[in-house]
């Protein structure tokens, strides 16, 4: 089975440690935590030695948050360590190391003692690259380290920090059911696996049954949570936003990452480093109109916006499930003043037809996508098929552009996939730095 990572992910001698410690555990997804909490003793528990943590688990909102956590405290003068997953084109996107990507001969030198000390024994290759950020968060000083969750919570090989300054839980939608199980409350309780005794955890609004769930799971590991709606509030304000907890009001400038979902992870990032007692400076709130993340309702504007006329507009999205739909059909809302045409590709174990049902009553024309490239990408006569054959074939990015470059001038959402968002990235030349 290949590496389950996007494109050509590393530099030559790190994707060569990665494919022989692949051969170690050739499964993919195995959330335990018994095989990284070995490998993290015998590096000397770097997970034990890092700056103030913020852990970030949830469905969907997770990297927004984080990115908006880095650029609060970056605003605040701080060293930001964050850890992220997947990456889209490069594997150094997972490691930003005091404000800037871990350099390729860091990265294969951290690698290279990992697979020395490891020596052979089963581990996958996620908790090797979970064991690789600690390693390099430890070594270099910070004010603050945003850890994301990988897949779940519970038994992920984040889950080895103990004592979090605080944890968030975002938003919740069905994804990796085979993992995680098959009911959003079955989710929830996956995600509360990062709650921690006497610490505060931060989540947004969530229906009743998440919310027992939730509350359940913080009264048993004896964590404070703090929710949306009844011990946090975040809404527009006239030409502000306007947050209010137990401590006080904020005026906050709207938030740089476009999509009415960011007002709520925004708070969500607010509200963790108000409950952290880090103290943030007030001031630093307003780096929420800094942050940036990739890939998200992101506006293209290189090789790949060069393919449609001046009058079009080009976004890219790596939303990829029900929730992720739910959200951007939000914004295609908002979007009515002008046709709204998708270039959708999915990877083969998504729901589609689920992401595409709140999106299809905006679209003024759909087309179904796999680029060459794109790991694991669902056929497109089964893109077409999830549609209800309201898709045609692109059959590509290239393709699907020509075909909606001679329609009415409007905008395009390249969406359905984080494998795909990483090969338009790299078409378009957008690639993240």
């Amino acid at each position: 089975m290949p590496l389950d990572l996007p494109g050509v992910s590393a530099a030559g001698e790190a994707s060569a440690i990665l494919d022989r410690l692949q051969q170690l555990y050739p499964q993919l997804i195995d959330l335990s935590l018994g095989r990284v909490q070995r490998l993290l003793a015998q590096l000397g528990h770097p997970e034990r030695r890092l700056p103030p943590v913020i852990h970030v688990a949830g469905t969907n909102g997770k990297g927004s948050t984080c990115a908006f956590l880095r650029a609060v405290g970056e605003a605040a003068g701080w060293r930001v360590h964050v850890t992220t997953s997947p990456h889209l084109v490069n594997l150094r996107e997972r490691f930003r190391i005091a404000g800037a990507l871990v350099d390729d001969a860091a990265l294969t030198q951290v690698l290279a003692e990992i697979e020395a000390v490891n020596a052979g024994r089963a581990i996958t290759v996620f908790e090797v690259l979970a064991a690789a950020g600690f390693v390099l968060f430890a070594r270099a000083p910070a004010e603050l380290c945003v850890v994301e969750v990988g897949l779940g919570g519970r038994f992920d090989a984040t889950n080895v920090i103990d004592a979090p300054a605080c944890a968030v839980i975002t938003s919740l939608s069905l994804d990796h059911q085979d993992f995680l199980g098959d009911t959003l409350e079955k989710i929830a309780w996956e995600k509360a696996g990062i709650m921690k005794p006497g610490r505060p955890v931060v989540t947004g609004a969530h229906s009743p049954g998440v919310m027992a769930v939730l509350s359940r799971c913080a009264a048993e590991a004896g964590a404070t949570l703090l929710v949306r709606g009844r011990d946090w509030e975040i809404a527009p304000h006239g030409a502000v936003m306007r947050f209010t907890d137990a401590v006080g009001a904020l005026d906050l400038p709207p938030p740089s990452l476009q999509g009415a979902h960011q007002v709520e992870n925004a708070g969500l990032a607010v509200a963790a480093l108000r409950a952290s007692g880090l103290g943030v400076p007030r001031p630093a709130f307003t780096g929420l109109a800094s942050a940036a993340w990739p890939g998200r309702l992101q506006r293209l504007r290189g090789s790949l916006g060069a393919l449609l006329p001046g009058n079009f507009e080009l976004w890219l999205d790596g939303g990829h499930n029900a929730g992720a739909g739910q959200a951007l059909s939000a914004q295609l809302e908002s979007w009515r003043d002008r046709p709204t045409y998708l270039a959708v590709g999915m990877k083969q174990s998504k729901d589609a037809a689920g992401f595409l049902a709140p999106l299809l009553p905006y679209a003024a024309g759909v087309w179904a996508v796999a680029e060459p490239r794109q790991h694991l990408a669902m056929p497109v006569e089964g893109v077409v098929a999830a549609s209800g054959g309201l898709a045609v074939p692109g059959p590509d990015l290239a393709g699907a552009l020509a075909q909606i470059a001679r329609r009415p001038a409007g905008r395009v959402l390249i969406c359905g996939s984080l494998y795909l968002a990483g090969e338009a990235l790299r078409a378009d030349g957008s690639e993240p730095v």
